[in-house]
């Protein structure tokens, strides 16, 4: 049987790098993403802690001597290490006691709460998040335009890059998504079941086992549900939950609380926390978080669209291409310590992502499905570089840092840079 072809990853040089600098690397993220085969590429020997066939065996010795599983070739892959979680301090001691880098890389689909671990691993286990494949990496973004140069190169000449995707090009791969294994079969219909499939385990085995504790399937799926129709918004807790309370009565706050932490714990929720810049009052800045998915598939199967029904429903879609930009920006920033928040204030004024970097810089930006759209995105990002230039002319407080770039991301074709230095950019063009 022919193998199938490894597309490459962003993530293969985080890894790589991080090998470099460090004993371990735990790569963490949700299931299906491909933590593991990146992972498998690097390895010098593997153990999977699920293995049917050894799991009890492994559990076993983990028990009673688990640096024994620690053996091996390395880097030695442990794959879903959680499932006995003493291994991470096994690992710990390890690399202090061998006192080399790239021994381990450990991975996982669910996080551990610290007091299942006795030390955190700092200096020794270095995290790195991993997300579904983004449009670059799954080949239909054509890369034209890198991230990376855009806040290096103030001359990055742009303009007139095209993009090949069109809108509903744009809707499948939402519909689809970043999962790896949906870009190995070749029938369309086939693709869309693999988000549908991944909600299904999710609500119907993950969400319990996760710390072994029974939870409802059907009110997992409607608090997916719920999070989907409220997606990239700032929709508050109570009103989600009176949303739920439309189809399952006696639903309380501690129990809708512990479903989306039981989701958070399994990387399928990923809201965007506020920034909150000193250039307005504090009570004129939104500080709630962005109800936002790892991937914007698990929103469409949780909503039960399709490509056919978001083609009639661009308004939804929006929303839906807001989600696919926030997980495309997340996998391109990842070289660059890059970290999403957003920013909205009581005055309307908005930007839907603020990208920052571990150096300070940042980069304002507003995801725009359509082209009639992109006057408001632009406007809206301006006004806020004003208020930044106005607060530092006023001397109030710490000096802010300007913006870097100002960008809007579009479903359209073209790229190019107005005249008030605004980058228009194709999610279609971007890459890392």
């Amino acid at each position: 049987m022919e193998e199938l072809k490894y597309l490459k990853r962003i993530a293969d040089k985080t890894l790589d790098l991080r090998l470099e600098a460090f004993g371990a690397v735990q790569i963490a993220g949700p299931k299906w993403c491909g933590k593991t085969t990146t992972a498998e590429r690097r390895a010098g020997s593997v153990i999977k802690m699920q293995d049917p066939d050894r799991r009890e065996g492994y559990l076993a010795t983990a028990r009673t001597k688990p640096s024994l599983l620690l053996k091996g070739a390395t880097p030695r892959l442990i794959d879903e290490w959680q499932v006995a979680p003493v291994i991470w301090d096994a690992v710990r001691h390890a690399v202090d006691g061998r006192r080399a880098k790239g021994q381990f890389i450990l991975t996982g689909s669910t996080v551990i709460d610290d007091e299942q671990i006795m030390h955190t691993g700092t200096g020794r286990i270095s995290r790195m998040a991993m997300y579904p494949m983004s449009l670059y990496e799954s080949l239909e973004s054509n890369g034209s335009i890198s991230l990376r140069r855009l806040f290096d190169d103030r001359e990055y000449d742009i303009d007139g890059e095209m993009s090949q995707l069109s809108i509903e090009q744009l809707i499948f791969a939402a519909c689809r998504g970043g999962w790896p294994a949906s870009l190995d079969v070749t029938n369309d219909k086939a693709k869309l079941l693999i988000a549908k499939d991944y909600v299904d385990v999710i609500c119907s085995e993950d969400i319990s086992r996760i710390d072994k504790t029974a939870r409802n399937p059907e009110l997992a799926r409607m608090i997916m549900r719920t999070y989907a129709r409220n997606i990239c918004t700032l929709a508050k807790k109570t009103s989600m939950l009176a949303d739920v309370s439309v189809e399952m009565e006696g639903v309380s706050m501690p129990t809708f609380d512990d479903y989306v932490s039981a989701l958070e714990k399994l990387f399928v929720i990923d809201d965007l926390e506020a920034w909150s810049p000193a250039i307005r009052s504090k009570t004129s800045i939104r500080t709630g978080r962005k109800r936002c998915f790892v991937d914007p598939s698990i929103a469409v199967a949780a909503l039960g669209a399709s490509p056919a029904s978001l083609e009639l429903d661009l308004n939804t879609f929006g929303f839906i291409f807001e989600c696919l930009c926030f997980r495309d920006l997340r996998v391109y920033s990842q070289a660059l310590g890059g970290r999403l928040s957003y920013y909205h204030d009581r005055h309307g004024l908005e930007a839907d992502a603020v990208l920052h970097l571990d150096d300070g810089r940042y980069a304002l930006i507003e995801c725009k499905l359509g082209s009639r759209e992109i006057e408001d995105g632009a406007r809206h990002l301006l006004e806020i570089r004003h208020l930044v230039a106005e607060k530092n002319v006023a001397g109030n407080g710490p000096r802010l840092r300007e913006p870097d770039l100002l960008i809007v991301i579009t479903g359209g074709e073209m790229a190019y840079t107005r005249e008030d230095g605004v980058k228009i950019i194709p999610i279609g063009c971007l890459r890392d």
